[in-house]
């Protein structure tokens, strides 16, 4: 291990929380923009009531995952005016549902893993 570096505790709960979400948010984010177009705050409290609080994006997660979305054709952006404010509307392309639909059935599989290994763990096997 190197001297600059920190531990890593994997009998932290929260550093599995940390990757799980980090995995997350991009498989969320695609899932609240399936339903319809929104702006970035309606997204991150969108993405934190489908979730129930557990994989609530912030504006420093949100925005990068959103201009890299958009840069790979996965997202389209508009700017609206609504009230006398200006915001930035994103919609999913084709490419976008697509991913989403690709990502459904991943997480589908692995979840099934997940449970799979659990289960064997728990009968001692």
């Amino acid at each position: 291990m190197g001297k600059d570096r920190m531990p890593i505790d994997y009998t932290s709960r929260e550093y599995w929380n940390g990757i799980i979400k980090m995995s997350l948010s991009k498989f969320f984010i695609l899932r609240v923009l399936y339903t319809q177009p929104m702006h970035g705050y309606e997204i991150t409290r969108t993405v934190a009531e489908v979730t129930k609080g557990c994989c609530a994006p912030t504006e420093g997660t949100i925005y990068p995952v959103l201009r890299e979305f958009e840069e790979e054709g996965y997202v389209t952006s508009a700017v609206e005016t609504v009230g006398g404010r200006e915001r930035k509307v994103y919609t999913l392309t084709a490419r976008g549902r697509l991913a989403f639909e690709v990502a459904v059935e991943a997480w589908k599989e692995v979840t099934n893993y997940v449970l799979e290994a659990a289960t064997a763990s728990t009968k001692g096997g």
